[in-house]
């Protein structure tokens, strides 16, 4: 998103774009997968006076302006990653953290089965899958 664009959509919401705002979506967008923790890492090596609240609050913002959103991807802090992304399922490994993604398509089966039989709509872009990497089940974790 352009630095134009995320003005304009901060204005017609009465907000206007600060720095800090830009920084923290510009950290989300280049790490990917982040926790607020990682973005506020990654901002503080631009601008150190940012604090850890200031990261929650524009996390929150950045997510309600439909940015950003979050999904857990472990018992800790969610993990927030770009909305303009395709939805995605996560794979996660227990052994070495790694984070890979599948298309959502694989689940469509399970979920139209869950609504069909419960009533129940699954969010797959939530959901999130823990595991064994093929490196780690191979001992090759480097």
């Amino acid at each position: 998103m352009s630095e134009s664009s995320l003005a304009e959509m901060l204005r017609a919401r009465g907000l206007r774009l600060t720095a800090q705002r830009q920084l923290i979506l510009q950290a989300v967008l280049e790490l990917g997968h982040a926790t607020p923790e990682q973005v506020h890492t990654a901002v503080r090596e631009v601008a150190a006076g940012v604090n850890i609240t200031t990261i929650y609050r524009t996390l929150e913002l950045l997510e309600r302006l439909g940015l950003v959103t979050h999904t857990h991807l472990s018992h800790g802090s969610p993990t927030y990653h770009a909305a303009g992304e395709d939805q995605h399922v996560h794979l996660v490994c227990r052994e070495c953290g790694a984070i890979d993604e599948i298309d959502p398509e694989l689940l469509r089966p399970l979920a139209d089965e869950l609504a069909s039989r419960r009533g129940f709509r699954v969010d797959i872009g939530h959901v999130s899958f823990f595991g064994v990497c093929v490196r780690c089940e191979n001992g090759d974790r480097k």
